[in-house]
């Protein structure tokens, strides 16, 4: 007979993350947090409101869209300077098919993780 690992498996659950990476050199390229940046980027029109939105120093947003921007075969976003309101940022359509796709895989990676957290009270419901 198995013992358990933990006395209630109802306190626990399976978690991780997920996020997208080069496989050579190993950078990011979507993520969590860069998912989040292009929906702020999108919802704002502007690099620096999403970065401020995100507590973050605009250096360090300008240089995760640069990041995404190189790896892509499109950019993801693109800036706007001048006209009447001054420019902007966009996400482009190559922008948001990424942050479709993102999501799908979030939702598959979350039905994997409630599926395995199922797998994980059973194994303990047969060790009793």
């Amino acid at each position: 007979m198995q013992e358990n690992l933990v006395a209630s498996t109802a306190e626990y659950a399976v978690k991780g993350t997920i996020w997208l990476e080069h496989l050579t050199d190993t950078e990011r390229f979507l993520g969590k947090g860069r998912i989040q940046l292009l929906t702020l980027i999108a919802a704002h029109g502007s690099i620096a409101q999403a970065a401020k939105t995100m507590n973050m120093s605009y250096k360090r947003a300008w240089d995760l869209v640069t990041s995404m921007n190189s790896q892509a075969t499109e950019p993801l976003v693109i800036t706007q300077v001048g006209g009447k309101r001054g420019g902007g940022t966009i996400v482009t359509p190559a922008g948001h098919r990424a942050l479709a796709y993102y999501t799908g895989l979030q939702e598959r990676f979350e039905a994997f993780l409630a599926q395995e957290t199922q797998h994980f009270r059973a194994y303990h419901a047969q060790s009793k």
